[in-house]
C-alpha cells in the first residue's frame, strides 16, 4: 500500500483556528498548499508555496501528480467529500495515498442555523452546475439546502418556485457561516429581492399554493407538462416503461428515438445523478426535448442528432436502453451488444410492423412481452364514455 503523501483539508470561515490540532499541524508542515483565493486567505499565516486552482480545473490531477514526493495539502471548504473536490481527486488518485481532514460542512452549519434535521432535508449543489436541476426537488413541505453558484442563484431559484405555484416558500441565504462576518437574509420566493454575497448556502422550505404544480419524482408526469407534437410515450405507458428501465443512482440511459424527451427526463428525475443520452434525427423534436429538460429539472440531458444503429457507435456503454423509435433487428443487435451486464432493455411498439419485430425478438431472446391498453373517460354527447388509446406492445428483458 502506498504511503499517504496528499492531505485534503477542509477549512471554514474561522480559518486555522477552527482546525483540530492534527489538521492544523498538517497545514503548517506543508511544502505545497493548493486552493482557491479564499482558502489561501484563510490560511495566510502559513508560509508555504501557494498554488491556485488550475484552469481548466480538470488539470488538477496532473498538477497534483507533479508534486509527488513533497508534502502537499489541498484546501477545500468544509467537508472535502461532500459535494467537494475530495471526491474528484479520490477517483483519480489511489485513496491509500490520500488523508482526508473534514471540517463542518456548509450543510451541517446551515441545518444548525435553521434548526433542521439533516436526515429530513434534501442536500443539493448547483455550484458550477445548471441551476435548473433543483427543479426536480420542488415538492410540498420539502426542505432543501442548496450550495449555490453565485449571488444570482437565490433569485433564480425563487423564480422557479414562484412559476410552479410555490411563491410562498420561505427562503434563507446564509453566508460566511462560522466567521466574524456571518450574514443571513430571509424572505419568501414570490417577493425575493435581496442582494446577497456570491458565496452562500440557500435554505428553502417549500410551501405549495392550492394550484401548485405537483411534479413527483416517480414516473408518470402528466402529458401536458411536456412540449410535444403529440408523438410521445403517454403518461401511463411512460410510467410502466421507466419502471421497467429501473432508474438507479448515476446510471446511464440510451433513449433511442427520444422525441420530446419524456422517457429520458423521467428517468433522470427518478434517481440521483441518473444520466441520459437521447438520440433523435428530427431537429424540431430535439428542440422540444431540450426545452422540456430545462423546464422539468433535467438540464444535463444529452441530445444527439442521428439515426440508428449508426448513431450508437462510440457512445458510453449504457445501464439501460429504451427504444421508442427506430426499432429494427439491426438496432436491437447494436444496442444489446453495447448494454452493460444487468442492463435493462425496453422497447415499445404501436404499429403491426414494429410489433412483429418485438414478437420475433421475444422468441429469440426471451424476456417479457405485454400489451398495454389505456382508456380515458371522455364526453360522448351529453354523457361520458371510454375512449381507448392505441394499444402499446412492450418488450423488456435484463441482460444476464
Amino acid at each position: 500500500m502506498s504511503a499517504a503523501w496528499l492531505h485534503i483539508v477542509g477549512i471554514g470561515e474561522d480559518g486555522l483556528d477552527g482546525l483540530v490540532p492534527a489538521a492544523r499541524s498538517v497545514v503548517e508542515a506543508a511544502e505545497i498548499i493548493i486552493g482557491g483565493d479564499r482558502h489561501h486567505d484563510l490560511s495566510a499565516a502559513v508560509e508555504s508555496e501557494r498554488v491556485a486552482w488550475p484552469s481548466p480545473f480538470d488539470a488538477l490531477i496532473d498538477v497534483l501528480n507533479g508534486y509527488r514526493g513533497k508534502r502537499v495539502v489541498v484546501l477545500a471548504t468544509g467537508d472535502p467529500l461532500w459535494f467537494s473536490v475530495g471526491a474528484r481527486i479520490g477517483r483519480e488518485i489511489d485513496p491509500s495515498e490520500i488523508t482526508y481532514h473534514p471540517q463542518l460542512s456548509a450543510f451541517q452549519l446551515a441545518a444548525a442555523r435553521m434548526g433542521w434535521s439533516l436526515a429530513d432535508v434534501e442536500t443539493l449543489t448547483v455550484h458550477g452546475r445548471p441551476v435548473e436541476q433543483m427543479i426536480a426537488f420542488i415538492q410540498p413541505d420539502q426542505r432543501l439546502l442548496v450550495l449555490t453558484t453565485g449571488a444570482q442563484t437565490p433569485a433564480q431559484i425563487a423564480s422557479f418556485l414562484t412559476e410552479r405555484g410555490f411563491g410562498g416558500s420561505r427562503m434563507s441565504v446564509l453566508a460566511a457561516m462560522g466567521g466574524e462576518n456571518e450574514l443571513r437574509f430571509d424572505g419568501v420566493s414570490e417577493s425575493w429581492d435581496h442582494e446577497v454575497p456570491a458565496f452562500n448556502t440557500l435554505a428553502v422550505e417549500c410551501v405549495a399554493a392550492p394550484d401548485a404544480a405537483l411534479l413527483p419524482r416517480v414516473p408518470g408526469l402528466a402529458d401536458a407538462l411536456f412540449v410535444s407534437d403529440g408523438t410521445m410515450t403517454k403518461q401511463e405507458v411512460r410510467a410502466a416503461t421507466v419502471a421497467k428501465l429501473m432508474p438507479m443512482r448515476g446510471a446511464l440511459l440510451w433513449d433511442i428515438g427520444t422525441g420530446c424527451g419524456s422517457v429520458a427526463i423521467e428517468w433522470m428525475r427518478a434517481a440521483r445523478y441518473a444520466r441520459a443520452i437521447g438520440i433523435e434525427p428530427r431537429a424540431d423534436r430535439r428542440a422540444m426535448a431540450a426545452t422540456n429538460a430545462l423546464a422539468l429539472g433535467a438540464p444535463k440531458l444529452e441530445i444527439l442528432d442521428g439515426t440508428v444503429p449508426a448513431a450508437l457507435d462510440g457512445l458510453e456503454a449504457p445501464d439501460a436502453i429504451f427504444i421508442g423509435g427506430g426499432l429494427s433487428a439491426e438496432t436491437f443487435d447494436a444496442a444489446w451488444a453495447a448494454l452493460r451486464p444487468l442492463g435493462r432493455m425496453v422497447a415499445n411498439a404501436v404499429t403491426l410492423e414494429s410489433e412483429a419485430v418485438l414478437t420475433q425478438l421475444h422468441a429469440e431472446h426471451g424476456g417479457e412481452l405485454v400489451r398495454i391498453i389505456v382508456q380515458r373517460a371522455e364526453p360522448v354527447g351529453r354523457m361520458t364514455g371510454w375512449r381507448p388509446s392505441m394499444p402499446v406492445t412492450q418488450w423488456n428483458l435484463v441482460k444476464r
